[in-house]
C-alpha cells in the first residue's frame, strides 16, 4: 500500500505538493486557530479531509 502511493506521488509531483499543502495550510490553522476566529475547526478539517481524500485517490489510482 505505501508503495504504490510512494510510486504515484513520485510520478506526479504536482499533486503530491498539493495534497501536502492542503495538510499543512488544515494543521496550520488549527495550531494558530485565533487568527481565523469565526470558525477555525471547520476550516482546517476542511483542508484537512481534501488532503486524505487525494491520498486515497493516491492509493486507489489505477496507474
Amino acid at each position: 500500500m505505501k508503495k504504490k502511493m510512494i510510486s504515484y506521488f513520485s510520478k506526479h509531483v504536482l499533486f503530491n505538493s498539493i495534497t501536502h499543502l492542503l495538510a499543512g495550510i488544515g494543521i496550520g490553522i488549527l495550531l494558530d486557530s485565533p487568527l481565523f476566529f469565526p470558525h477555525p475547526v471547520r476550516w482546517a478539517l476542511l483542508f484537512i479531509i481534501a488532503a486524505l481524500l487525494c491520498h486515497i485517490y493516491a492509493l486507489k489510482a489505477k496507474r
